[in-house]
């Protein structure tokens, strides 16, 4: 027994002894250390790429010396034996807060809005920060640090996550040891981002095209401000002039925001690096268009509990889609040629990020790119390739050593190193018993599987007809000790194992049994561990399901082509002189209307039996919310020309497929009635599965919103003390002339400017009033929110008083009252059929308002605002025959021909016509009929709606969400983590909705 004691203390002491050599100290003060270290018999990853077996990696003073086969180890040198053992570079994360405080809510102003800025000196909006630099409210994070460093990052960029240009981001070495040393780059990338100043109560903006206009105008202003005509010092443009050669980071937060983001790029020649959100599959050919590099995280959505049918129900498809596609993402970007780099941003724990990373390889993402998308990409974005990234003589000694390859989930990580500081995860010197053995202790058999983790394994033993042995396993430095408990009906024995561990394939020792004789024990190893948790995280069993185009219900399994289509027999609304023709047929041919008669014919045609049918031009909604991203109205000011609608187009809104059932073709996306000067607007055709620009009506005549009434001056805002202007009719009268003249002025200040040919200081270009100015030259078109019939009249006079015309009066629920007068003006009227008494301002509105209207010779269309009207506009014209006697021919006219009147894009669309536009609605019975359904939905020859195809696709979805569902229980099944299904809360945009 005291041989035994003895052996044991100097098995404890000795190995002590040689860690603290081999693992110096790494607590406490610091010495500074100018030796060489030489790490020998190695694989060393140079860069993912360049690879050297049995290699040497030299370092001293925190950098490289030499890499190679035939490195000359100097005299002075500490050498580390890593036989069998992989060094890579350390892991880059350049999009991160680490180290920076969260900027806190500013809530000193109370409820009500600030319209102005208070910081003299600065920007008139604090959205923009750019004169905010990382470095100077960085404070090092040892906790995070560590999480980093657990995970092989060994240098992270860092930038404060507060507003829209959020200043100068610092790169950071994870150096927990050497403070002097982390402060890689001051100021290295300038950030940007759609997202609001938490430090600010200041109103503007309030929704995305906002954040989009402010950009536009911070970059006219920066250029403005860059060529000495401004009086006055700002800093925060200073600080963007000084900081553009910098690396320019866009957090977009979507892929259809990067796709606009990239838009602002190219109108101001610059290079965004684009900060994404993990599904950029989804729109993967724009995305490659853009040609930036990106920066994606891998947060994958956890699976959902699908257990409560009625829970599941609420599901949208779109989101189960993206939880089964998502770890697809890095895959689909690597295959189309996309350089990105990868970051941690967005997991709820860093630890997550190997395991979700894992799981992407698992589904194909390729370990080659994944290490570059960790190393060289980012270092090469950052333009510190000479430095990180790599283990070139030079670099960083930014280095982790692996038990073999760093994508292979049975992998250890033992160390990371940077600038040469070491950072130990798990002790090298411990060897890793962890697996399945074959027991024998004297002559009785087992079975033994260890288990946990490295440092603290645990001990499963079973005896061979499965009976389990209660034991109890410890290791330290290398001698392994292990107590099995056994009961019979009498008493508890112990057994005690000890053993120095020296082949971890064969395991042996001493035995001291309960009786106290001393035997020998051995445990043959006969599989490798594999740790359960993570392999069943990363398990590949779920089928992927299609992209389609939109990636959403109803979206298309390809992106759809124009045909040649001859539909036969049909009964033709034309809209124009030759009015209604029955048994007509009608040619379709390269997207437009090629043939008008009987008898037509055309081999390549797909021909259509439309005998008993109606035939008619597309509709046309010439007020429309739908399909717009992050708010309809920017009502931060009482004026926001300068916002445009185009921006913000979602070309993947469900509704627009439902519009497409509804028969409409075309529609105006309007800015809201929050101020008396609304936003530009937006014409599209619906051509679902396209992009937002791909939905632009080309060459599209300029539109803008104006409002009247209750809206603009906040009558319905439930603010406590409203502080904008205007707050009265009167007063929004005021802002219509104020804001005209000074549009005057400001376009007579730059004639002046060019007449003296650039002698004096160049004005400031103000998108707003250029805009403004747009109007007054008759270059722009108004469409007016309206209600009151001395709101309409005023209006009509301010205009003729700065010399322009109105176009569209929308609503228009009193015009009857004024016809004569809307006549006389030359405006039009866009309006509802039937609605009324919704609040104070409609209650004399009556159904006749329309035909009263058309009969005085005011051209009358039917708008929707409104998502669930806008898919029955047929059955609106209607109510023209039933309140006013108006004829079908001149009722349907009401939600196609007119509108388009009204838009000036007539020349294409509206009617069926030789020549013009392909849009065109095949219909089952009279389209003014609530029997009628719209059968094929035609844009430009393209069949964006098909009554049939809907009906399949309506059986598809059921089996893909059952499909899906069906994934899902598995994962639970399988013990996954699960979160609570959550329904889908979609904002439906009217002309009065705020965002918050």
């Amino acid at each position: 027994m005291k041989k035994i004691l003895l052996l044991l203390f100097f098995s404890t002491l000795l190995p002590k002894i040689y860690a603290q050599e081999y693992f110096p100290n790494n607590e406490g003060v610091k010495n500074t250390n100018n030796n060489f270290t030489a790490f020998t018999n190695a694989k060393i990853y140079i860069t993912p790429t360049q690879i050297i077996e049995n290699g040497t990696l030299l370092i001293q003073n925190g950098k490289v010396i030499s890499v190679g086969n035939n490195s000359i180890i100097p005299k002075n040198c500490t050498t580390i034996n890593l036989n069998g053992k992989s060094i890579y570079p350390s892991f880059i994360d350049i999009y991160t807060s680490f180290g920076i405080e969260k900027p806190k809510n500013n809530s000193s102003s109370g409820r009500n809005p600030l319209y102005d800025s208070k910081k003299e000196g600065h920007y008139w909006n604090e959205n923009i920060r750019s004169e905010v630099n990382a470095y100077e409210s960085f404070n090092y994070d040892q906790p995070k640090a560590e999480e980093l460093l657990k995970a092989g990052f060994g240098v992270v960029g860092t930038h404060v996550q507060d507003g829209i240009a959020r200043g100068t981001g610092t790169l950071i070495a994870l150096n927990n040891f050497d403070k002097s040393t982390r402060l890689l780059s001051e100021k290295l990338t300038n950030h940007f981002a759609f997202t609001r100043s938490a430090v600010t109560n200041q109103s503007y903006p309030s929704s995305l095209m906002g954040m989009m206009a402010l950009l536009r105008q911070m970059y006219l202003d920066l250029d403005w401000y860059k060529n000495g005509n401004s009086t006055t010092k700002d800093v925060s443009l200073e600080a963007l002039a000084k900081n553009e050669n910098l690396i320019q980071i866009f957090d977009s937060g979507d892929k259809l925001n990067s796709l606009r983001a990239s838009k602002i790029a190219k109108e101001f020649g610059l290079n965004y690096v684009l900060k994404g959100i993990g599904n950029e599959f989804e729109r993967i050919e724009e995305i490659k268009k853009t040609n930036s590099k990106l920066i994606i995280p891998i947060n994958f959505p956890e699976a959902y509990d699908v257990s409560d049918p009625n829970q599941a129900n609420q599901m949208e498809l779109k989101d189960l889609r993206f939880w089964n596609q998502a770890p697809t993402n890095l895959k689909v970007l690597s295959d189309n040629g996309i350089v990105f780099a990868l970051t941690t941003d967005k997991l709820k724990k860093v630890e997550d990020f190997r395991i979700n990373l894992l799981k992407a390889i698992k589904y194909g993402f390729d370990k080659t790119k994944a290490l570059e998308a960790l190393t060289t990409i980012p270092a090469s974005i950052l333009g510190k390739s000479n430095e990180i990234g790599s283990l070139k003589t030079g670099s960083y000694a930014n280095f982790v050593i692996t038990s073999g390859a760093i994508f292979d989930e049975k992998t250890t990580i033992y160390e990371n190193w940077v600038q040469g500081s070491k950072y130990v995860i798990n002790d090298i010197t411990i060897k890793d018993i962890r697996g399945d053995y074959d027991l024998t202790v004297a002559n009785q058999q087992y079975k033994w599987k260890i288990s946990g983790e490295i440092t603290a394994p645990k001990s499963i033993i079973t005896t061979l007809d499965s009976k389990k042995v209660s034991s109890k396993l410890s290791v330290s430095n290398n001698w392994i000790s292990t107590v099995m408990k056994s009961m019979d009906s009498t008493k508890t024995t112990f057994s005690r194992l000890i053993g120095y561990i020296d082949d971890i394939q064969l395991l042996s020792g001493k035995a001291i049994l309960f009786n106290g004789n001393e035997v020998k024990w051995s445990a043959v190893r006969t599989a490798p561990f594999i740790k359960p948790i993570d392999s069943l995280k990363l398990e590949k069993n779920n089928t992927i399901i299609a992209t389609t185009f939109p990636n959403v219900a109803y979206g298309n399994s390809k992106k759809l082509t124009p045909q040649t289509l001859l539909f036969k027999n049909a009964t033709v609304w034309t809209n124009e002189k030759e009015g209604i023709l029955e048994e007509t047929d009608v040619l379709v041919k390269n997207g437009k209307i090629a043939s008008i008669g009987k008898n037509l014919s055309d081999a390549s045609a797909t021909v259509i039996d439309a005998k008993g049918k109606h035939l008619t031009s597309g509709i046309i909604d010439e007020h429309s919310h739908i399909a717009i991203s992050n708010g309809v109205n920017e009502g931060g000011q009482n004026s926001s020309a300068e916002v445009t609608i185009q921006d913000v187009v979602n070309s993947e809104d469900v509704n627009i497929y439902r519009d497409l059932a509804g028969g409409v073709t075309t529609s105006q996306l309007l800015h809201g009635s929050a101020n008396p000067i609304g936003g530009r607007s937006a014409i599209v055709k619906w051509k679902w599965g396209l992009s937002a620009e791909e939905m632009l009506y080309e060459d599209q005549p300029k539109f803008i919103k104006f409002a009247l009434g209750e809206n603009v001056k906040q009558a319905n805002w439930g603010i406590v003390n409203p502080t904008r202007f205007p707050q009265t009719r009167m007063g929004v009268e005021q802002v219509f002339t104020d804001y005209f003249q000074r549009a005057k002025e400001y376009d007579a200040t730059w004639k002046n400017y060019k007449v003296s040919k650039g002698k004096s200081k160049a004005p400031r270009v103000d998108l707003e009033l250029q805009t403004l100015v747009e109007i007054l030259n008759k270059e722009r078109f108004i469409t007016c929110h309206s209600y009151v019939q001395s709101e309409i009249l005023m209006m009509m006079n301010v205009a003729e008083r700065f010399n322009f015309r109105m176009n569209t009066f929308t609503h228009i629920l009193e015009g009857y009252k004024v016809a004569d007068k809307m006549k006389e003006h030359g405006v039009g009227a866009s309006t509802f059929a039937d609605w009324w008494a919704y609040k104070f301002e409609v209650n004399d509105a009556i159904p006749y308002n329309g035909p009263i209207l058309h009969n005085a010779g005011v051209l009358v269309a039917y708008n929707s605002d409104d998502a669930e009207m806008s898919r029955r506009l047929n059955q609106e014209a209607a109510k023209a025959v039933k309140y006013g006697n108006i004829s079908e021919e001149e009722a349907w006219k009401f939600v196609t021909l007119n509108p388009a009147k009204l838009l000036h894009i007539d020349n294409k669309v509206g009617s069926i016509k030789i020549g013009k536009d392909a849009d065109v609605v095949l219909w089952n019975n009279n389209p003014l009929s609530i029997y009628a359904k719209a059968e094929k939905t035609i844009i430009e020859g393209v069949m964006y709606y098909d009554l049939q195809k809907d009906e399949e696709q309506r059986v598809a979805i059921a089996k893909e969400r059952n499909e899906l569902i069906g994934q899902l229980l598995q994962e639970k099944n399988k013990g996954m983590i699960t979160q609570e299904p959550k329904k889908a809360e979609k904002k439906e945009y009217q002309c009065d909705t705020l965002e918050n």
